[in-house]
């Protein structure tokens, strides 16, 4: 379990800056390649100060550049592909969400085979599972259950073709000797600091004096914290670097979840940033049932203008089902098989994501500042 090395795409996200935090505590890795389209300049010096005994290199490049990825490749022993564009409003046009989600993994899939990669861990998501319907009930699920996807929506149908492109790709022969094992997990709402949904919740709250609009009274959902994400994510690295387990890991997804209380979207934002000062929004809405036929229409009137313009509605089905639903998975087969338990327990995990939410109140106030002596 020595003298290896890692390559980590979409490292400058929310997720992959978490991971790469704790790969560097490895034994063993020599070198963590840290690959992302571009790098903020925080996130570089922010990941300077990680060179200990192990060298974090930082690679430029784009996911679809087939080239790039077999050089990037060359020498590696572990990928962790973290990196894919996320989008549930329809913001972007749906080839390019397929471009990187599923050709930008089929890519990297390549060059771990050209490159003799024997490991390759996918971040896959939950909504590759569903909800399919807000009307269904869906409570401590587990793999065995084979919850699938029927959205058509570019998100979770490139996720879901993406993860089955890797999973089929394991036992594949790698060019120089060897087998490929890969796994996929799937988590299941991430939060935590750096969170790009809760800064698009606390930025709109903020503008509302602090007002949480609520949209998602009806869901029941288990969200997961990104530091045990992270470490999920290193244990299955060391599972699959393990020839005894990876037999058995290999070609297996795994739903990544932790102790956070199972609670509605709504409640949930409001726990982690009442100490701000925010409460939920109570003015009436239209029901669930005409919420849903309305985003019909508008889905409706967005077909049939897309010739001439694009109408992007600002809700539709998908994102109705997925903010009112009941839907909570276990990770017991990840306890089983990778060894997984959290290690941020609910206190931790919610004292960390709120400072780290006291932080953009803090800059919200000097913005304001700042604007009024102008």
């Amino acid at each position: 379990m020595t003298g290896w090395s890692c390559l980590v795409t979409g490292a400058g996200g929310f997720l992959g800056k978490s991971i790469i935090h704790l790969l560097v505590q490895e034994e063993g890795l020599q070198e963590v390649r840290a690959l992302d389209k571009a790098f903020k300049p925080e996130t570089k010096e922010e990941f300077s100060k990680l060179q200990t005994m192990t060298k974090v290199t930082l690679l430029e490049g784009d996911i679809r550049d087939p080239q790039y990825l077999k050089t990037a490749c060359q020498g590696i022993s572990v990928v962790i592909h973290t990196a894919a564009v996320i989008d549930i409003l329809g913001a972007l046009h749906t080839q390019t969400i397929m471009d990187i989600n599923v050709k930008g993994t089929l890519n990297l899939l390549e060059a771990c085979l050209q490159a003799s990669v024997p490991a390759f861990i996918y971040t896959s998501s939950i909504e590759v599972a569903g909800p399919n319907s807000y009307k269904e009930i869906i409570q401590d699920a587990c793999e065995d259950q084979h919850h699938e996807s029927m959205w058509s929506a570019p998100y979770p149908c490139s996720k879901k073709l993406a993860e089955k492109a890797v999973l089929k790709a394991n036992g594949s022969m790698l060019r120089s000797s060897g087998t490929l094992y890969t796994c996929a997990l799937r988590p299941t709402y991430i939060y935590g600091e750096g969170s790009p949904l809760l800064s698009f919740v606390m930025n709109m709250a903020l503008k509302n004096k602090r007002m949480l609009k609520s949209v998602a009274k009806f869901s029941i959902i288990n969200p997961v914290y990104v530091g045990n994400v992270a470490w999920a994510h290193i244990l299955a690295t060391r599972a699959l670097r393990d020839l005894n387990k990876a037999p058995n890991i290999g070609g297996q997804f795994y739903y990544i979840t932790d102790d956070t209380p199972h609670q509605s979207y709504d409640n949930f934002h409001c726990a982690l940033s009442k100490e701000c000062g925010s409460c939920l929004d109570l003015t009436l809405r239209l029901p669930l049932f005409l919420l849903y036929w309305l985003a019909f229409l508008l889905e409706m009137v967005s077909f049939l203008l897309c010739p001439i313009y694009k109408f992007q509605p600002p809700f539709n089905r998908h994102i109705l089902t997925i903010l009112n639903s009941v839907f909570t998975f276990s990770y017991k087969k990840a306890q089983q098989d990778l060894g997984y338990e959290p290690i941020f327990l609910w206190e931790e995990a919610k004292q960390n994501t709120r400072e780290w939410i006291d932080s953009l109140v803090q800059q919200h106030k000097g913005t304001l500042k700042t604007d009024s002596r102008m």
